[in-house]
């Protein structure tokens, strides 16, 4: 199986931890020229430090916030017209805090509609005529295990995740002619910092241990564990590969099993 991304340029967003940062990793790893995007300039500097250990390629970053879409169009732009020609985009933003949706507010959801689908969308519209021209497109969306099941007391994160999951099925459909292809990689519990601040919070709303949510959240998966962040990397990388040429418009959950659906 020819999972070789060599010669390939991969856009990677928030690639300064977490799974953003294991999957820069290991396209780097396939032989991928990487751009990181993030907001923090030196945890940026210190990844292109990693992947230069990893790859002999050109790896670069842009420092944008993606709260702050503006700025990020505008810096994007000026990036693809240095004749970066980038066939590979991984969608990963940082996910909103935890929270009933009947006290969420509507400066919630348009702050983080933004963040993520509005984000999403201009960067992905952004590279599709470079793909066309390439005959080779892979977009992938690093999303939630959320779009099959709402989480509770994750209102404004589970809305959101199933209109980034709806608008990524209707794109796949528009640009699978052109040898692009559009799929959703859906995370369970992953052993990252957010999951560990979401157990922490749960464990105070429930005047519990962070330790006793922790072990009955693990009880719940089948593989009775948390997952990876490089297990959730491996699936990505799967996606971006010419082996995975005719995978479209999929939401692959990672999950260890949680998701009860089909």
């Amino acid at each position: 199986m020819d999972l070789s991304l060599k010669g390939k340029r991969a856009i990677v967003c928030g690639s300064t931890q977490g799974i953003g940062k294991s999957i820069a990793i290991k396209l780097a790893e396939h032989g991928a020229a990487i751009t990181l995007i993030a907001r923090n300039e030196k945890k940026l500097i210190d990844v292109i430090d990693e992947l230069k250990n990893t790859s002999s390629m050109e790896h670069n970053f842009i420092v944008s916030d993606f709260n702050d879409l503006n700025t990020l169009e505008k810096k994007f732009t000026d990036f693809i017209n240095k004749d970066f020609k980038p066939t590979i985009l991984i969608n990963n933003t940082g996910g909103p805090p935890p929270g009933e949706i009947s006290k969420a507010s509507k400066k919630d959801f348009k702050d983080y509609m933004s963040m993520h689908l509005h984000t999403s969308h201009f960067l992905s519209t952004s590279l599709l005529p470079i793909m066309k021209k390439e005959s080779y497109g892979r977009i992938v969306n690093i999303i939630s295990i959320s779009v099959k099941a709402p989480i509770d007391n994750l209102g404004v994160s589970n809305t959101v995740r199933w209109a980034m999951a709806s608008w990524a099925k209707t794109l796949s459909n528009e640009v699978a002619e052109y040898g692009i292809t559009v799929n959703n990689i859906l995370p369970g519990f992953t052993d990252t910092e957010r999951l560990r601040s979401l157990m922490k919070n749960r464990a105070l709303s429930s005047n519990t241990s962070t330790e006793e949510i922790t072990n009955n959240t693990i009880s719940n998966i089948p593989a009775k564990r948390f997952g990876k962040p490089e297990e959730v990397a491996d699936a990505t990388a799967f996606l971006c590969s010419k082996a995975a040429s005719y995978i479209n418009g999929i939401n692959l959950p990672v999950d260890g099993g949680f998701s009860k659906s089909l």
